[in-house]
């Protein structure tokens, strides 16, 4: 059987760890494998392939245990976990997984980064480290739309225009590239005099968006020209960014593990330092920088970092006060070799928790309540044979996207909520 060639329909069936019959398999073009389960409830099914051959594994969550904790949105504490200790102490239902949906395998190198399209819960997108960027719809039947080939060295980051028309790439190869999805094409390269590490389209205007790079510089590049209109300076490279909703405000995440908020004129595209938070001591780069418009915990918009060193930092961010960062909880694991991603879950309108999605270096998924002292760990997803750098949601929220070391992309499909 060859690898990556072949979808699968499995049931699981009886109390625990069961007999688990091959119902039909047909073959379908390489790099898709498309997955159907029925699992029996807290259960969790985990789909692999090793040298050609198909395995069915079952992880059994055993003795969950509810438990809750009170926690105030002005209080802020530290939880350390470290490998051995992720253990799942309580699973949140909110966030349990029917199984695998589908996976992508066709990259022969580290899949370091990958997104779902702006508004879309089908268009998905991941960038390698051999400088190769895939775009592929998860909807039925799941396929390869594009491989974009042009980078000569590993894709550091991408972002998609706000109409999903166009892509904007960075590489460690110095370049920028701007890509029209629907023909496949690299319709600009814009060359840079050190690696770039970190782009965004602004939210508002789209013939704007910033890079970040290893010269610590934020560029502003005007999208119809491929120039650079702004630039700014600051003390070490820029190795992730996110901007807010309204484009006024780019927070960007530093090689030395500080967090600066930066002002931006949506019209001109000139931008001028505003604050600089400092939280991680370890001098470690930054990995992840995410903003949400709205917390149940701060009540309020935030901001999750991810730090390689093992750090993770939520911030409620204060607009009237030009993005300022108070630091509301900070979460401490194992440090990391790669440059791993973290997300937030989507929101849960009956839940006061904070939820994050992580990937790790032994392979696994993790779920996290950043509002926990204890017991953080609320859920994890078996699947991958490498490191998970990866991870990201669609925008119905219903399927997880996590990438791994040797080149799996893996689709999870979230259970129904009532």
């Amino acid at each position: 059987m060859a690898k990556g060639t072949w979808r699968i329909g499995i049931s699981f069936a009886g109390q625990g760890i069961g007999r688990v019959p091959l119902t039909r398999a047909s073959r379908v073009p390489r790099g898709t494998v498309g997955v159907g389960l029925h699992l029996q409830a807290r259960s969790l099914f985990c789909l692999r392939q090793t040298a050609g051959v198909l395995a069915g594994i079952i992880f059994f969550l055993k003795d969950l245990r509810s438990s809750s904790q009170a926690f105030s949105h002005r209080a802020s504490f530290s939880s350390s976990i470290s490998d051995a200790d992720r253990q799942v102490r309580f699973v949140e239902p909110a966030y349990s997984f029917v199984g695998m949906h589908c996976i992508f395998d066709n990259c022969k190198a580290s899949v370091t980064i990958l997104k779902f399209g702006h508004m879309s819960s089908d268009l998905l997108a991941y960038g390698a480290s051999d400088g190769n960027l895939t775009i592929c719809h998860v909807s039925d039947p799941p396929s390869i739309l594009q491989q974009l080939r042009g980078h000569s060295k590993a894709i550091t980051d991408f972002d998609f225009s706000s109409n999903n028309q166009y892509i904007a790439s960075s590489s460690m190869d110095k370049t920028v590239r701007v890509w029209e999805i629907s023909k496949g094409h690299c319709i600009r390269v814009i060359y840079g005099v050190s690696s770039q590490l970190s782009i965004r389209f602004h939210p508002v205007n789209n013939n704007l968006f910033s890079v970040g790079n290893t010269n610590k510089e934020i560029n502003v590049i005007n999208f119809s020209t491929g120039r650079v209109i702004n630039k700014l300076l600051f003390e070490n490279e820029i190795t992730a960014m996110d901007n807010d909703h309204t484009g006024q405000l780019i927070f960007a995440g530093d090689g030395q593990g500080c967090v600066y908020t930066v002002s931006v004129n949506s019209h001109t595209g000139s931008i001028s330092r505003s604050h600089r938070n400092r939280s991680s001591w370890s001098k470690s780069p930054i990995t992840t920088v995410q903003y949400r418009t709205f917390s149940l915990v701060a009540r309020g918009p935030v901001l999750l970092t991810c730090v390689q060193d093992g750090n993770i930092y939520f911030f409620s961010v204060a607009l009237e006060v030009k993005g300022y960062l108070t630091l509301l909880c900070a979460l401490k694991l194992a440090p990391r070799v790669h440059s791993i991603r973290a997300s937030f879950c989507p929101l849960l309108s009956l839940e006061k928790g904070e939820f994050i999605v992580s990937g790790s270096e032994d392979s696994n998924v993790y779920f996290y309540d950043l509002t926990r002292p204890k017991h953080t760990c609320v859920n994890k997803l078996q699947g991958h044979g490498s490191s998970v750098i990866g991870v990201a949601w669609n925008h119905g929220e219903n399927l997880l996207a996590s990438s791994d070391s040797d080149g799996t992309v893996i689709v999870w499909k979230r259970a129904k909520t009532t």
